[in-house]
């Protein structure tokens, strides 16, 4: 079987992002969301892992009108397991977290990640109160998520996506935590 490529898999779910704002989580996961598109409807965190979903939980609940998605990694979403539940017990529609699960922790070295050794991610969110909660390992299932980001679900959702392990080159987005703060408040229309 072959894996998918992160890169184009993040390309793909972000063609038709519509109005969705879309918060990255630490390492790869930014690198994706810039490569497939620098916008100021992208908030990247530098340095917060573990924070991506969080971060997110409270864009949606601040900005109900508007889809957010998430775009993380294993490493991240283990790292902040909590995050589900807090997810699920508020449980904003317009939410949806997308992992992006190559099995390893990319950031620090390229260990074997808990979800290399048996952790379902998606079964943990299902497991926390998130009903909508399911693994891709194809093309056809990231078609479907596509399809349905920019649009509210029955609830939050959690999309834990398998791609290949293999590094795609580091496109960097603005490492200015203010101006990334103020560009999103701008596109909100919202003061800066």
């Amino acid at each position: 079987m072959t894996m998918l490529d992160r890169r184009d898999v993040v390309a793909r779910l972000l063609r038709d992002r519509g109005e969705a704002l879309v918060v990255t989580g630490l390492g790869a996961a930014t690198y994706d969301v810039a490569a497939a598109g620098d916008d100021a409807r992208n908030f990247y965190l530098w340095g917060a892992m573990g924070g991506a979903a969080l971060v997110g939980l409270g864009l949606a609940i601040a900005q109900p009108d508007r889809p957010v998605v998430v775009v993380t990694g294993d490493g991240e979403a283990l790292m902040g397991l909590g995050a589900f539940a807090t997810i699920a017990l508020q449980a904003p529609a317009n939410l949806t977290v997308v992992v992006l699960d190559n099995g390893l922790y990319g950031e620090t070295g390229g260990q074997r990640s808990h979800t290399s050794g048996g952790t379902d991610l998606a079964a943990v969110a299902r497991g926390c109160g998130i009903a909508e909660a399911w693994r891709i390992t194809d093309q056809a299932g990231v078609e479907t998520l596509a399809a349905g980001l920019a649009s509210p679900g029955a609830g939050p959702r959690v999309a834990v996506i398998e791609v290949d392990p293999a590094e795609a080159p580091r496109v960097l987005p603005s490492r200015d935590g203010g101006y990334i703060r103020a560009r999103m408040q701008v596109a909100l229309g919202l003061a800066a």
